[in-house]
This record gives C-alpha cells, structure tokens and sequence, in this order.
C-alpha cells in the first residue's frame, strides 16, 4: 500500500540577479512521479544540485509547487488547512541535512524538544486517556522529553544544555528526537549524514534502522552515497536534473542498474577491486536552461539521435523495477553496452 503519491509534479524557482534583470527560471522538479510505500526505506540518490533536497521540500510544504499532487494517505496535501493541516505535519516530519544550523542555538535542548507539543498542543498524540498535550503536567512533558532522548541514545541530563556544547553527531540525534516526538508515521531524512565523520554516520544510519523497525516508520532517505544507501534502503530512486531516471529494489539496482547514470554512480563508489570507471563526458546542464529531450544526453556516451529529441517513457525491465532510457526496451539487450571498453 501507498503512503505518499506523487504526480506530474513541478517545482520552478524565479531568480532575478538585479533589478534591471530579466527573471530566470529554474526548472527544480521536472513532472515526477513516484510512490512511496508503506513501511519502506525508500531512498533518493543522485548529484548535488539534482533536486533531491527541493523534492523534501515539496513535500512537507516548505517551498511551493507550481503544478502536480503530492497525495498523503489519497488526499492531496495542498487542499489542507486549519486542524487538517496540523494533523499531516504531525504526520510527515523531516531531518535536515546540517545539524549545526538546524537547531536554535539560543535554546535548551528542552525546549527545542517542547516546542512541537506546544505547536501541536491540541493533538491527543501521548496520554492513553486521550488528554490533549496542554492538558499534561510540567512532569508529563518532562518524561516526554527523557523518553525522546532515550530512544535516541542521549541522558536526560542534556536537557538543560545548549546545541553548541554537543558535537555533530549528538546534534543530528537531538534533531531526530525532534522529529519522532510527534510520533509521525512517515520520516523524510535529507543528507542526514553527509555532514558527519565516517564513524559517526555508521551509528546515526543504525539508529534510523533501529527506530524504523521500532515505530514501523516509512522513511525517505535522501543521498549522495551509494555505499550509505545500500546499507539501509529497500528501494532506490535515481534522481537526474529533477527526474527520476530509474527506480528499483536495491539490490536490483546495484547487481543490475540499467542507465547509464545509474551505472556512472555505482562506478563512483570506492573500491579496492575495481578495474576501471565510467567517467561522464561534460557537465551538468543548467536548471535555467535544460537540454531538449532526454535530459541525460548531453553527458552520455551511448547517445543516440532520438536521445536528443524525444523523452524516453518509463518501462518496466525486471519485477519492480523501472528506467526511463532508449537503451532498454522489452526485447532489448543493450546491456552489453555498459560492459567497459
């Protein structure tokens, strides 16, 4: 079953430079669709500047969208106010990518754990008498706040300190707790690791699994790294220019990837046993300006004359597993061709 439903969505961001410029436009999320399951990891992988943060954003309603539906539970989240509204970001919450700028430095950890149940004070999410949370005690808000930071690995005793006295890992499991002490159902994490040592990114990415299997969360993972990807999603997303280009269980993905992006990124993945990469030919186009056709052709070495006018249409090439390339098609075995020169 679907959690989230996302159609045809756009998202385009207008840039003026100067007052006597002309406005840009930014294409940001190109008409996407993708569903998401219920209790899955699904994980978003692509380059920096692809969409993938923009997409999180559309997402929780932090950044308009200009044409599509993002449907939560079958009901489309731009028709929602009021209560309703409140219910779906109870529902839908996010960790971001720097946990340095996420957290308000002028506050107790405390508070910067109380402030959702205050914002959410009407929302009966705690007591099993169904009181609303203005309605608990100091003490029951208190034990709230230990049960987050327990569930995240961090004492009580950090209440009453301020984020600057915590390092970057500490911090990301403070901006977790955050998020989970609404008790949301579904968790988009952007970059959550990136920002963290090696050692450290291991135990936030087994702290997710962990709360995953605990709460039955769905989550969005959001990624640069391959290697961080496979250890803890179920499905992959590759992200190009704000389109999905393939999407498949993760296994499949990395045994199997079908276009050559995805096979570039694999490629990029470190390795002491591997023989050669796939190194892509020129640069990123710009968002202000994006290339007719397939959007991938002005980097691939397996362009044809098609690729640079017609969109390629998303075809199923395995169980659950779906490309949008020329180079694969139901009779295809145009796999040879990622085989290295």
């Amino acid at each position: 079953m679907n959690i989230l439903e996302i159609k045809n969505l756009d998202v385009k961001y207008k840039i003026k430079n100067g007052y006597f410029q002309k406005e840009k436009v930014t294409n940001a999320i190109n008409n996407l669709s993708l569903n998401v399951k219920q209790g899955e990891v699904l994980a978003i992988a692509g380059e920096s500047g692809c969409g993938k943060s923009t997409l999180a954003n559309a997402i929780t309603l932090l950044t308009p969208i200009q044409s599509g539906e993002i449907l939560f539970h079958d009901v489309n989240i731009q028709t929602l106010k009021g209560k309703k509204l409140k219910v779906f970001r109870q529902a839908l919450q996010m960790v971001f990518q720097n946990p340095y700028a996420s957290l308000n430095p002028k506050k107790k950890i405390k508070d910067i754990l109380k402030d959702p149940l205050m914002v959410n004070e009407e929302l009966c999410i705690y007591s099993e008498d169904y009181r609303p949370v203005y309605e608990l005690s100091k003490n029951e808000i208190n034990n709230i706040i230990e049960q987050a930071l327990d569930t995240v690995g961090l004492d009580k005793s950090v209440m009453n300190l301020y984020p600057h006295e915590f390092s970057g890992g500490q911090r990301q499991r403070i901006a977790i707790a955050r998020a989970l002490i609404l008790k949301p159902e579904f968790l988009i994490a952007d970059e959550p690791v990136s920002a963290l040592d090696v050692s450290i990114q291991a135990q936030i990415i087994n702290l997710l699994i962990k709360l995953k299997q605990k709460f039955n969360l769905t989550i969005m993972f959001i990624s640069h790294d391959m290697n961080v990807i496979r250890h803890i999603s179920d499905r992959i997303a590759i992200m190009y220019l704000g389109q999905i280009v393939e999407i498949g269980n993760t296994e499949d993905i990395f045994k199997s990837p079908k276009h050559p992006y995805t096979k570039a990124l694999m490629d990029a993945v470190p390795s002491f046993h591997k023989k050669s990469n796939i190194i892509l030919q020129g640069d990123i186009p710009s968002p202000n300006n994006l290339p007719e056709g397939c959007k991938f052709h002005t980097r691939c070495r397996f362009c044809m004359d098609k690729c640079k006018t017609q969109i390629p249409t998303q075809i199923q090439c395995g169980e659950n597993h779906y490309v949008s390339c020329f180079l694969h098609n139901p009779i295809s075995k145009s796999d040879d061709k990622f085989k290295t020169e």
